[in-house]
C-alpha cells in the first residue's frame, strides 16, 4: 500500500503533469470513484443501485464541468496521450490503495500510515537515485522547502489520516465518492487565494458533485 498507494501513485501524477495538460489531469483524476466503485463491486462484492451509481455520475459531471471549464463539448477534442496514460494508471493504483484500507490491520492509524509512509520513503529511493543519475533533479529553493513543508504535513499527513479515518467508518465505495470534491475545492480555492474570477459554472458544479454525495449517501443508503 505504501509503494502502490504513495510512490508509484505520486512518481505516476507528477510525470504526468510534465507531457499533459492541467485540464486532462483534473479530467482523468475524476476516474479514481469509477475505479473505486468497480473494484469494491468486483473484489467485495458490493451493491451497486442505481441510485449510487446516479450519484457518482452527477460528482463525475460536476468534476468534468470545472475541468472544461464550463464547456464539456471541449472533451470531444481531447487527445490521449503518455501523460493521461499515467494519470490513469495512478488513479486505479489509488483506488486499489483505498480498498485497501478496507482491510488495514487493527492498529492505530498513525501507526499505520507511519508504517506504509516508511515502506513509501524506501520505494522512492531508487527513482530518486535515478533521476539524480539522469540529471534531472530540481533541488527545492527557500520558497520550494515551504511548499514542501505544506505538502507534507497537510496532503501527505493530515489528509492522509483523515481519509483513512473516513475509509474506515464509511467504507471504500462510498469515501470515494467525495474524490469528485478535489476539482471543485481547487477551483473555489483558486478564487478565494489566486484572485481568479468565480463563474457560473463553478457553482453549478458544486451543485452537482453535493447533489450527487447526497444521492448516494442518503437516498442510496435508504
Amino acid at each position: 500500500m505504501g509503494m502502490f498507494g504513495y510512490t508509484i501513485y505520486n512518481m505516476l501524477f507528477y510525470t504526468a503533469g510534465v507531457y499533459t495538460s492541467g485540464v486532462n489531469l483534473s479530467i482523468l483524476q475524476c476516474s479514481t470513484p469509477v475505479f473505486v466503485f468497480l473494484g469494491g463491486r468486483i473484489f467485495f462484492r458490493t451493491p451497486l443501485s442505481a441510485i449510487r451509481i446516479s450519484g457518482l455520475l452527477l460528482t463525475i459531471v460536476g468534476g468534468l464541468l470545472v475541468a472544461t471549464k464550463g464547456d464539456l463539448s471541449s472533451l470531444l477534442g481531447m487527445q490521449f496521450n503518455f501523460g493521461d496514460l499515467c494519470i490513469t494508471i495512478a488513479a486505479a493504483f489509488y483506488a486499489g490503495y483505498t480498498l485497501a484500507l478496507r482491510n488495514r490491520p487493527a492498529v492505530s492509524a498513525l501507526g499505520f500510515f507511519s508504517a506504509m509512509a516508511f515502506v513509501a520513503l524506501l520505494t522512492s529511493l531508487p527513482v530518486l537515485a535515478l533521476e539524480v543519475w539522469a540529471g534531472a533533479a530540481i533541488w527545492p529553493t527557500p520558497k520550494g522547502a515551504i511548499v514542501l513543508l505544506y505538502v507534507a504535513l497537510f496532503p501527505s499527513l493530515i489528509a492522509q489520516l483523515l481519509y483513512m479515518r473516513g475509509v474506515e467508518l464509511i467504507g471504500p465505495s462510498r469515501a470515494g465518492l467525495f474524490y469528485n470534491l478535489l476539482p471543485v475545492i481547487g477551483a473555489l480555492l483558486s478564487v478565494a487565494l489566486l484572485g481568479e474570477p468565480f463563474r457560473l459554472y463553478h457553482a453549478i458544479a458544486l451543485g452537482l458533485v453535493l447533489a450527487g454525495i447526497y444521492l448516494s449517501e442518503r437516498l442510496g443508503a435508504r
